[in-house]
């Protein structure tokens, strides 16, 4: 059983929970193994229909694990952890970040791999590879931009602030900020509002946005119409339920 990450799945739910509360749950080759192994896990088990990512304790992660970094960590091959995120990030379910306390430079790159971000009020962001003299291989310099704009991912990369929920919340790098106390009653009801509808759009959808990300309109238009996946085997029955309540 995973014990630096683990997986507890509760009626479509599976919650994955970084695990090292005593180290604020800095990232490990370890940690990132248990997680690729979640993933895949994941990625074939249509039970599930939604994934938090979270973090035990006091915070989401402090980030990279620097002790790590210092000895000359193992990696099974280069961009290992990288294509980990992907892996995460291609799942078929939502994937949801929440996002308490810390969540700086590789803890960051975690919570950017999830379909977005909700953050506790506690929240605190921030990349620091500048600070150590470190360079983004697990992501960061694709996806912050994606999720903020170039400019202000040049800003938070240039100068690594720290920012809080609140300012997260307007540059569009969470989606949602919820105050400590209903963090996870929160993020339940946003998961079963997902569960709620079709487990077919959603792989479906996730799939169409991936591949006309950054695309001219045209074009993803087109691809809409022609790679369109149809309809769910679930639809008659949704429909259905519907007139069936009128």
């Amino acid at each position: 059983m995973s014990t630096l990450v683990t997986r507890e799945d509760k009626d479509g739910l599976a919650l994955l929970t970084l695990n090292r509360p005593d180290k604020l749950n800095s990232l490990t080759v370890g940690m990132f193994r248990e997680l690729r192994a979640h993933a895949i896990a994941l990625k074939k088990d249509e039970t599930i229909g939604c994934v938090v990512l979270r973090g035990a304790g006091r915070c989401f992660s402090a980030g990279h694990d620097l002790g790590d970094i210092a000895e000359g960590e193992k990696v099974p091959s280069p961009g290992w952890h990288s294509e980990t995120l992907r892996m995460l990030e291609t799942l078929p379910q939502p994937v949801i970040a929440a996002v308490h306390g810390h969540c700086y430079t590789g803890a960051l790159e975690v919570a950017l791999a999830a379909d977005f971000i909700i953050a506790a009020d506690t929240a605190k962001f921030g990349d620091t590879h500048a600070k150590w003299a470190l360079t983004p291989i697990w992501g960061m310099s694709q996806r912050l931009p994606r999720r903020v704009g170039v400019a202000t991912a040049k800003r938070l990369m240039f100068t690594a602030e720290m920012i809080n929920a609140a300012e997260a919340l307007r540059i569009g790098l969470a989606e949602q900020v919820v105050p400590a106390d209903e963090f996870d009653a929160a993020i339940d009801a946003l998961a079963r509002q997902i569960l709620a509808n079709s487990s077919f759009s959603h792989a479906a959808n996730k799939r169409l946005l991936e591949a006309t990300d950054a695309r001219d309109m045209d074009s993803g238009l087109q691809w809409e119409i022609l790679r369109n996946e149809g309809v769910g085997p679930d639809m008659q029955a949704r429909i259905g339920a519907f007139m069936r309540k009128d």
